[in-house]
């Protein structure tokens, strides 16, 4: 057990979540259920990093604009989830805690919290970022630099989509954006536009496009760890590959140059 680092989550009122715990919430009954619930499914006396997956809360992500708020809103305030999480790591049963789908403002609210009450600090920052959505800059970079909670960043390469396989309207056989046609947010005009452009940079540089999307992720300061996806031997082998390839100066202009060109096409 100690040869391995085993993460899970708890998750708060997302889309599409409600058979969890018949709607799960982030209080603290809750936060202890899911935690029983995955120590004995994973059959450990420990998880070393717990990740609090989705606000519990009405605000912005997934490239959402015009925050609005609630005056009506029910919600579990952040103190009482770091406070369940406290209990958890006091007792053991998690080392470290972590953030997914957060924001800026919660992502300091946390910080805030444990440093006035000596509760877990958060660790890391679980949100997308890839090439065709770099929004994780503007407002949450500095704060895991600065507070060392680096960012885990998922879907580097954009649901697949950042591979080229679905350009020239292809899509292949069991693949994420086949399988799953909901998953609308990399597949507009702009998103394939920028990511045709982006396939044939890596090709000028003598990279596939995944060393190119990867590589990418791999060389930004603030970043943790690259959460990489693969169904198959070979896609696995090229996302391994990709951590020993360094972007030179000229790829790093060229892909500066087409993110001014396509700012954000898929946030």
């Amino acid at each position: 057990r100690d040869d391995l680092v085993i993460a899970s989550k708890v998750a708060g009122p997302g889309n599409g979540l409600t058979y969890l715990r018949n709607g799960p919430r982030l209080t603290r009954a809750h936060i202890r259920e899911a935690c029983e619930a995955s120590l004995k499914r994973l059959q450990t006396d420990y998880i070393d990093l717990y990740q609090v997956h989705w606000p519990d809360r009405s605000t912005n992500f997934f490239g959402q604009l015009g925050y609005q708020t609630n005056p009506e809103e029910s919600f579990t305030p952040i103190e009482e989830t770091l406070e369940a999480l406290d209990e958890l790591v006091r007792e053991g049963k998690i080392r470290q805690i972590g953030l997914s789908n957060e924001t800026p403002w919660g992502t300091m609210e946390y910080l805030r919290l444990a440093r006035e009450k000596g509760w877990p600090r958060a660790v890391s920052i679980q949100n997308p970022y890839n090439l065709l959505n770099r929004s994780f800059e503007v407002g949450m970079a500095e704060i895991a630099h600065r507070e060392q909670a680096g960012l885990l960043a998922y879907s580097p390469l954009a649901f697949g989509m950042l591979s080229g396989k679905y350009l020239g309207e292809s899509w292949p056989e069991k693949a994420r954006l086949t399988l799953y046609e909901r998953f609308k947010r990399y597949s507009n005009s702009r998103g394939m536009a920028a990511t045709r452009a982006y396939v044939e940079l890596a090709r000028q540089h003598g990279l596939s496009p995944v060393e190119l999307a990867l590589a990418f992720v791999n060389s930004r300061s603030f970043v943790t760890s690259n959460i990489v996806g693969a169904t198959t031997m070979v896609q696995l082998q090229e996302n391994i590959g990709s951590a020993s390839i360094s972007l030179d100066q000229d790829a790093l202009d060229a892909i500066e140059a087409l993110h001014a060109e396509f700012t954000y096409p898929c946030p």
